[in-house]
């Protein structure tokens, strides 16, 4: 089995760009929060392995909302009125998709108490020390972020900030980690560091902390968590991601792909749609045609699909393979537009393999499409140059066995979310 030395920082880089995706551009809120809590950490003086599991649990604290567009803009917004309890609905949600799932497992309950305030009144029932400390920390932080005055220079918030965590200490925050905030925050580094584009650099050098070796099946663990991500977001596609996955891997095995290649395959298919989170709910559910600007806001997933994954140690052929799935053998494809000359086999198989299972499954605007549909609306669009015949003709040859892919999906069940509390 391959090994392959990745970062944790610069794979949790990658993914959390993937859970900072908002319908107005890519936001930085994970990685500030993270920012803040290694200035933290370092005051608390906690030992290496917790600033780690302190830095990884910030920069996947919102997980849980990553799927709804709606319920991201509600907790980035610091006027937001609602029901008390509203706040935990995403921090349940990030447990539920967490706990089971290696290897972010063991963040999972730093996660899941992220808004718990010191002094009670939360839906876990803890208050003070019971609440884990990581929770605490991230907590204090993820509310100075949200705060922070956008239109100003960064320096220029620092009093306020600090003046709105002395005023919960003992109340939402620890006081603890209210004093090892005030005496960090005093510097203007503190500050500044949260406006440098490259801090993963920052990062490494403070911490530390060296590659941790993950095996394929680590990578395959994680892209399946991404998938019920990016699949949830619709009820349309809650199972197109494994399916385009397995339909790419059936298909690159007819092609001759090695046992490794095909579970780069495997990867690639499960992370193909990672930049669908930079699109509103509403877009992807939408009934009827897309306007001009919305096509344009479905546009831009492959690309930041792409930048996300080519972030990622030993991920460059597999982040080809998934984002270039809108490329077309005519160059007139997107993001980049490639051409024939350009695009690799495993690109052209994802490509037809998306498509396939685009078609056999049902979508907002209309019902699932027959064999015989299926099979001309493909055709033609070799006739057209925009996918590879023989791959498509591997596939209607094999017809049988990639619907049986398609419908073997159905019965995997997503990790439920709670919906009110």
């Amino acid at each position: 089995m391959i090994s392959f030395s990745i970062s944790p920082v610069n794979l949790m880089h990658a993914m959390t760009m993937a859970l900072d995706l908002a319908v107005d551009g890519v936001s930085l809120h994970q990685k500030r929060v993270a920012i803040m809590c290694g200035y933290i950490a370092d005051k608390m003086r906690l030992k290496p392995q917790d600033q780690q599991a302190l830095l990884s649990a910030a920069l996947m604290h919102d997980i849980g909302a990553a799927s709804f567009s709606d319920e991201r803009k509600r907790i980035s917004n610091p006027n937001y009125v609602g029901r008390a309890m509203d706040i935990f609905v995403h921090a349940e949600n990030g447990y539920i998709l967490l706990k089971d799932s290696e290897p972010f497992s063991f963040i999972a309950e730093t996660v899941r108490h992220h808004h718990d305030n010191w002094a009670g009144g939360n839906l876990s029932g803890l208050s003070g020390d019971q609440i884990p400390l990581h929770s605490r920390i991230i907590h204090l932080v993820d509310r100075v972020d949200i705060n922070i005055c956008r239109t100003k220079p960064i320096l220029a918030c620092r009093d306020d900030m600090r003046k709105l965590v002395q005023e919960d200490h003992g109340n939402h925050f620890d006081p603890m980690v209210v004093e090892a905030f005030l005496e960090s925050s005093e510097k203007e580094s503190f500050w500044l560091d949260l406006t440098v584009p490259d801090y993963v650099n920052t990062f490494n050098a403070r911490l530390n902390l060296g590659g941790t070796p993950y095996n394929i099946e680590d990578l395959v663990k994680i892209a399946e968590l991404f998938a019920t991500l990016i699949d949830r977001m619709s009820r349309f596609t809650a199972t197109h991601s494994r399916s385009v996955s397995g339909v790419a891997v059936f298909l690159s095995g007819l092609s001759g792909f090695s046992e490794s290649e095909l579970e780069l395959m495997k990867i690639s298919g499960l992370l193909h749609d990672l930049g669908k989170l930079s699109i509103p709910n509403s877009i992807l559910e939408k009934p009827g045609p897309l306007d001009p600007q919305e096509k344009m806001t479905v546009r831009q997933h492959t690309f930041f699909t792409y930048r996300i994954l080519s972030q990622i140690e030993h991920m460059e052929t597999a982040a080809a393979w998934g984002a270039w799935h809108h490329e077309t053998l005519d160059g007139e494809g997107y993001p980049f537009r490639l051409d024939a000359t350009e695009l690799t086999l495993g690109s052209r198989i994802m490509a037809v393999a998306d498509i396939f299972v685009a078609l056999t499954e049902n979508r907002p605007y209309r019902k699932k499409l027959a064999q015989d549909v299926v099979g001309r609306i493909m055709r033609d669009m070799v006739e057209r140059r925009k996918i590879a015949g023989n791959i498509v003709e591997n596939l209607l040859s094999n017809y049988k066995m990639a619907e049986e892919i398609v419908l073997s999906q159905e019965n995997w069940t997503q990790p439920l979310t709670i919906k009110e509390l």
